[in-house]
């Protein structure tokens, strides 16, 4: 038992099958899909050559890292006492300016 919006679902699939064949009949056959070319199995000599340099890279990481903190780390105890001031006057100024006290 075929219902009317049976038959135009099947008019349709066949308006596009229709469709499909008359693109590929301009454009041609599809291109096959590229292969994808294996790795080459290495030597011993070649993968040991690869793991230095790898480990090469990973210890100046390392140090350029480390070095990074260093100029960083050692800072005064003055100077962060006095930063920490400096933020509690200009959160106090911050809040007068944000109000109405000093208009009066």
């Amino acid at each position: 038992m075929t219902t009317p919006n049976d038959r135009k679902i099947e008019a349709l699939a066949a308006r596009l099958q229709e469709g499909v064949r008359e693109r590929a009949a301009v454009f041609g056959p599809r291109p096959l899909p590229a292969r994808v070319k294996t790795k080459a199995s290495k030597t011993a000599a070649e993968r040991k050559k690869q793991l230095r340099e790898q480990r090469s890279r990973l210890q100046s990481a390392s140090r350029r890292r480390f070095t990074g903190r260093q100029s960083r780390l050692p800072r005064p105890r003055q100077n962060r006492i006095g930063s920490a001031a400096a933020r509690r006057d200009a959160r106090a100024l911050s809040r007068l300016r944000r109000s109405n006290v000093w208009l009066r």
